[in-house]
């Protein structure tokens, strides 16, 4: 059993990505209507969050499937 030092250790960097990676891709949201490079600062959002969410991984897997050149 983990101590309560690794699991609220594992909580708090868990809050960091989702904080962090849920900027990046609002901000990535909002470089769509401003200009700015939102096709590379929404996928670079779902790769923070992709450390700690497998949605995220999902996520940005279709997205790399769809760009990949044929």
């Amino acid at each position: 059993m983990r101590s309560w030092i690794e699991q609220t250790y594992r909580h708090a960097r868990r809050v960091v990505v989702l904080i962090v990676g849920s900027t990046v891709v609002a901000l990535g949201v909002a470089l769509i209507f401003l200009p700015g490079p939102a096709f590379v600062v929404i996928p670079l959002g779902l790769a923070i969050l992709a450390i700690e969410f497998a949605w995220a991984r999902c996520w940005l897997k279709h997205i790399r499937d769809r760009i990949k050149p044929n």
